[in-house]
């Protein structure tokens, strides 16, 4: 946006939050979102509007879930016009890298394969690739709080702003439902799709480079969970971290961890992703621990956990997709420990 463009060189703020942690928030993505919020609520009006607006402080701007609902927050894309969804893929854009807008996308339109292969179910269809809804809290402005959120089938991506800079963009979560598409079905993405291919892969490459003994310790189950953990709870899970310490990786490990870790911070705004990866650095890579749970190949149930000080990056495929292929089904977090949404854990 030409906005950022214009604040590119704009310095990183460092701001200790209430429990200790660093929090790098920028003002150029800040101003970004909040000129696209303003522009999308500004192609609203009456039922549209009051849909699509909460206040900062409701209860709801922390109910969050991936999974098919009936009934969410905001408004729906399929309710809107042309110029109103023009704003809200903006708005979404305005929150996103390049790679992480195209990932959301696509996540979108895998409902439509979704919607193919399941047209005969029984008890009703609600796949559908304009089920997504967007949602403003408070009034997006360069002073004050106010966040604005996007929901629906395997995705719920967060975010906060606080005098005009990015406070919070988690939780953020991606799924893919098939994670591989199989086959072409007239409708959605092409045969051969993996969205969420690099933060699969390189786990894979990271798990399999370990050592028998580096893997022992690694390996915290021999059968993967059947789900993410807290998955929609308002804060994340507190627990120490499992695993593999990366002080007991060599360098080629660390490096493909590193990767992994990008694959992740690269969904976000260059600036914003950056700054995540600076506070890893700086609460100390080495402390960093890997976890693995399940098989260490496709197409048979995995999980892995990331887990520093500042963060929580979980990650899970074990259901088959609507054909019957195995483990072709995944679901994948980004959280914050210090507190999603903007809000400290305390």
């Amino acid at each position: 946006m030409k906005s950022r463009k214009l604040i590119a060189l704009a310095a990183a703020i460092l701001l200790a939050t209430g429990a200790g942690w660093i929090t790098y928030v920028y003002q150029g993505v800040g101003t970004d979102m909040t000129e696209a919020a303003t522009a999308f609520l500004g192609t609203l009006e009456g039922e549209k509007l009051k849909q699509a607006t909460m206040e900062y402080a409701a209860a709801d701007r922390l109910d969050w879930h991936f999974i098919p609902k009936d009934h969410r927050k905001g408004l729906q894309i399929k309710h809107m016009d042309e110029a109103q969804r023009k704003q809200a893929h903006r708005l979404l854009e305005s929150g996103l890298s390049e790679l992480g807008y195209a990932k959301a996308t696509t996540v979108m339109q895998l409902e439509s394969i979704l919607h193919e292969l399941e047209k005969d179910r029984q008890g009703g269809n609600i796949r559908d690739a304009e089920r997504y809804y967007f949602t403003v809290f408070g009034k997006p402005a360069e002073t004050g709080e106010w966040g604005w959120s996007v929901e629906g089938h395997h995705l719920s991506l967060n975010f906060a702003v606080q005098d005009g800079r990015v406070a919070s963009v988690t939780p953020a979560f991606y799924g893919a439902n098939p994670a591989t598409v199989m086959h072409d079905h007239g409708v959605g993405p092409k045969k051969g799709t993996r969205v969420l291919r690099a933060e699969e892969d390189l786990a894979f490459q990271l798990v399999n480079a370990l050592s028998d003994a580096q893997r022992d310790v690694a390996m915290i189950a021999e059968k993967a969970p059947r789900e993410l953990r807290e998955a929609g709870q308002r804060q994340p899970v507190a627990s120490e971290p499992e695993g593999l310490a990366v002080a007991k990786m060599d360098a080629e490990q660390k490096k493909t961890l590193r990767a992994l870790l990008k694959a992740y911070t690269d969904n976000m705004p260059k600036e914003v992703g950056d700054a995540r990866t600076a506070a890893i650095e700086a609460a100390g890579f080495d402390t960093v621990h890997f976890a693995w749970a399940g098989a260490t190949k496709p197409g048979v149930g995995h999980y892995y956990r990331v887990q520093g000080p500042t963060f929580l990056a979980e990650f899970i495929n074990v259901q088959p997709d609507p054909e019957g292929n195995p483990a072709n089904h995944i679901h994948l977090v980004w959280r914050n420990l210090d507190g999603d949404f903007g809000q400290s854990r305390d």
